[in-house]
């Protein structure tokens, strides 16, 4: 079928695992017309958790894409993973989305996940609704959870339709005053949620005053309501049951009637150029325009190769057009294009602004790339989304010898899916490293090497991700001079390093006069102290946060070349970090941990012996309790088990990167007395 942008709806269902997301996109597609039976996560058939490791294990791990065709809606649904170690695709899936939807589980309440995912999409600027599922379970207080989400998460979360009958039913309350719910009279409900509609929009309050709701136009509200939307000032709140289909086919004609656009949602943070000279770039959804589209999803397909998996933001993506990829001087043709259902591949003919397509076999597609048809939209890229740090790692290595290339092959393309998942090679110890969010992040990316793509591994611990830096200021000076048979080599500088705040990475400064160093060596300066920066000078590891301005030198009209002030650069700068104090730092995470109240004393004092820092705790529905810790991730190798071990198999948690602070003296002093620097002498 074909349809235009206004018909186009991009929501994305997120959420506490376990909230029922999949399961209520099930009940969509089937509501929709696209399914004729729902399937289930029990069964192990629903349409998104395709993946034969999500049947397994019973929860998503990828997000899943699929449409639902339905009078004049053309809705695009994504299915996010909710539990915290697969964060990656779920940020990833909501650069697609104009609305986030938020399912909260009637039995369980508010967790972590909700929060997690509430903040994001408020920090993205999407509009945010939140959908309580399982209305129809026995023995829960709804009137409870919605105080506690409006307490939680602010009064502009209003109802839009109420349960009924013990959740049999829902009865609407924005465009309707009449009758009862299980929340109380639908009136007052009604009265909340068109007072909060009406004072966003001066003009139309003004209205309301005058002429009272009757007086109100279809248009004035509508366009008062996506206002809203747009600016936070009210996250709709439905109630449906995913498993029944109770409030299903209402929360479709909400998305139809109620949610933005494409062209009504804020606009995507596109901007044009790097570093200084970034500026805002605004892509219309004009179908005639030049084409801009992003690629949120990447997935190597074993049987048909790479998908880039894009939103459309300007222009028509047409089927046998040429695309560029990024800054890429050669264009792509498009010989096949997608709409995605799961894990099927419908092709068609064009892709208008605002919809959801795919493209198959086209190397040079990444994450984030932006596909444009014209070179005046070079240099365009979405502002880049805030994903998780992944600080768990493991050291791999081929089980057969033989296998090097096709572990670093698999492991690309694994890296390639998941903006959270990073692999590093270390020159140093020659490790491979794998990086993801937690334990089970790694375990199924190492299930994933060995099943799609049949490589074994060998594990062992990394060493932990720390840096060096120094704590003041300090002047550094070398002469490098060597005299051979031949020519010689000459090199002299004098520099000056500084700390620069926390987080701001490396500065290089020319501050030369009069040509002390020729302009062609200060490259070669700069390359010696990378060389430093990358290999550490206490303790070996890379060094942030410092500023080294190169203020003076000699060099020799013969004897000085590139080789000799790469030398003297590199020396200079390790003989300044010896005066200024240097220090190792340790990466710090954000810890939560949620385990039976009864357990909770011990999760305290297994924290307290590992230098964590605890900053609060909440009591949640079920009888939990969160912990929320800043702990040295040094520390949390095996914490896994421990807590396993410690809350009868109950407890689970999860962290962020946090930041970077200096070790303890007896640590420093331990990791630079094991380590054996490699600087090659003069």
């Amino acid at each position: 079928m074909s349809y235009s942008t206004q018909q186009i709806r991009n929501v994305a269902l997120a959420g506490h695992p376990g909230a029922g997301k999949t399961t209520l996109f099930e009940a969509l597609l089937h509501a929709g017309g696209a399914l004729q039976t729902a399937g289930t996560v029990e069964r192990g058939n629903t349409v998104s958790d395709f993946d034969p490791l999500e049947r397994e294990r019973g929860h998503s791990i990828d997000a899943g894409i699929a449409s639902v065709d339905r009078g004049g809606l053309h809705l695009n649904l994504l299915d996010t993973p909710g539990y915290p170690d697969f964060r990656g695709p779920a940020l990833g899936a909501l650069a697609a989305a104009e609305t986030v939807a938020i399912v909260v589980d009637a039995d369980t309440g508010v967790g972590h996940g909700t929060r997690r995912m509430m903040e994001y999409a408020k920090q993205r600027g999407l509009c945010r609704a939140v959908v309580i599922n399982k209305i129809d379970h026995a023995g829960h207080d709804l009137a409870a959870l919605l105080d506690l989400l409006r307490v939680e998460f602010g009064a502009e979360l209003l109802p839009l339709n109420l349960p009924a009958d013990d959740g049999a039913r829902v009865v609407d309350c924005f465009r309707s005053q009449q009758g009862e719910s299980d929340l109380g009279a639908v009136a007052d409900w009604h009265q909340k949620i068109i007072d909060q509609v009406v004072e966003i929009n001066e003009t139309v309050m003004d209205h309301y005053l005058d002429v009272g709701e009757g007086g109100l136009s279809g248009a004035e509200l509508h366009d008062a309501f996506e206002q809203c939307l747009r600016e936070g000032h009210l996250v709709p709140v439905c109630f449906v049951s995913a498993r029944s289909g109770v409030g299903v086919p209402e929360w479709l004609d909400i998305a139809e009637t109620l949610f933005p656009h494409p062209g009504e949602a804020n606009p995507p943070p596109f901007v044009k150029g790097h570093g200084n000279d970034v500026r805002p770039v605004e892509a219309r959804p004009d179908p005639d325009a030049h084409v801009i589209a992003d690629v949120f999803k990447i997935v190597n397909d074993p049987f048909v190769g790479k998908l880039g998996i894009f939103r459309v933001y300007q222009g028509t993506v047409r089927k046998d057009m040429q695309l560029f990829v990024d800054d890429g001087r050669k264009p792509f043709k498009v010989a096949h294009l997608f709409r995605l259902r799961g894990k099927d591949h419908i092709e068609i003919s064009q892709a208008v602004p605002g919809d959801i397509a795919a493209v198959a076999k086209i190397d040079e597609l990444h994450f984030d790339a932006v596909l444009h048809d014209s070179h005046d939209e070079d240099h365009i890229h979405l502002a880049p989304m805030a994903f998780p740090k992944p600080m768990f790692g493991l050291a791999v290595e081929p089980a057969s010898k033989g296998q090097e290339q096709k572990l670093a092959t698999a492991l690309h393309k694994l890296a390639e899916e998941d903006p959270a998942f990073a692999v590093e090679h270390n020159g140093e110890t020659n490790e491979t490293v794998i990086r993801g969010l937690s334990d089970l992040h790694l375990r199924v990316m190492l299930q994933r090497l060995k099943e799609r793509f049949g490589v074994e591994v060998n594990t062992h611990p990394p060493r932990i991700a720390y840096r060096e830096t120094i704590a003041s200021k300090a002047d550094g000076h070398h002469r490098h001079k060597k005299q051979t048979g031949g020519a010689g080599q000459f090199g002299e500088v004098f520099l000056r390093i500084e700390p620069l705040p926390r987080g701001a990475g490396f500065e290089f400064v020319d501050e030369v006069k009069g040509g002390t160093i020729p302009g062609q060596f200060l490259p070669a300066v700069e390359k010696g102290v990378r060389q430093v920066l990358a290999g550490g000078a206490v303790a070996g590891f890379p060094i942030q946060d410092v500023r080294v301005v190169v203020y003076d030198g000699k060099h020799h009209p013969v004897d000085s070349k590139e080789v000799a002030f790469i030398a003297a650069g590199k020396r200079a700068f390790l003989d300044a970090i010896g005066k200024a104090q240097p220090q190792v730092l340790e990466p710090i995470v954000e810890l939560e941990v949620s385990a039976p109240e009864q357990h909770m004393g011990d999760v305290s004092g297994g924290l307290a012996s590992k230098r964590a820092r605890i900053s609060g705790t909440d009591t949640l529905r079920g009888g939990d309790i969160l912990i929320r810790a800043q702990v040295p991730l040094s520390e949390l190798e095996g914490y896994a088990a421990e807590l396993k071990s410690a809350t009868a198999g109950r407890g689970r948690y999860a962290l962020d990167f946090s930041h970077y602070e200096p070790v303890p003296a007896p640590m420093q002093k331990k990791l630079a007395e094991a380590y054996k620097p490699h600087h090659d002498e003069d």
